[in-house]
């Protein structure tokens, strides 16, 4: 279903390249906090991060995370990265994603969300009309809820990466 299909799957948000996101017109990307940038309720980015979030801001790729979490848990986390937020996000309504468009100040089509799930972030990005990129998680999570989740989206999963370079 394309509905539940993300236009770009990758290994990880690091794979992410200012030059790739130059040729496809990508000047703004909608991040998710856990599980992309993070491990699950982490308040410490996940290895190579911080490194990649200052390359993006380098290259004046405009940074804004959307969480489904509450302010009190994005942001500390946005302030270490130095990133806008929208919580509550409601993914995957697209409520959030069209807050996060009006506020980077682009174009949907120069902007790209990129999440770890299929039925919060690709759902909801393709739901407000914005490309988006399925990077596989940096932890599976280990609660029966989540377990539930992942089993169920797992026959979406895309069955190859891109080449995003």
């Amino acid at each position: 279903m394309a509905i539940f299909k993300p236009t770009y799957a990758l290994r990880s948000i690091t794979e992410i390249t200012p030059a790739a996101l130059e040729k496809r017109h990508i000047k703004a990307l909608i991040l998710d906090v856990d599980n992309t940038l993070t491990t699950h309720n982490n308040p410490v980015p996940a290895e190579g991060i911080s490194e990649w979030i200052e390359d993006m801001k380098k290259h004046n790729i405009k940074l804004l995370i959307v969480s489904n979490n509450n302010a009190e848990r994005v942001a500390p986390f946005a302030e270490t990265l130095g990133l806008h937020f929208v919580p509550n996000g409601a993914k995957p309504l697209p409520m959030g994603f069209l807050r996060a468009v009006k506020e980077l100040g682009y174009s949907k089509k120069n902007i790209c969300a990129v999440g770890d799930q299929i039925f919060t972030d690709i759902l909801g990005a393709n739901l407000a009309g914005v490309r988006s990129i399925f990077v596989y998680p940096i932890e599976f999570e280990t609660s029966v809820p989540f377990k539930i989740k992942r089993a169920i989206e797992k026959p979406l999963l895309p069955k190859r990466f891109n080449r995003f370079d």
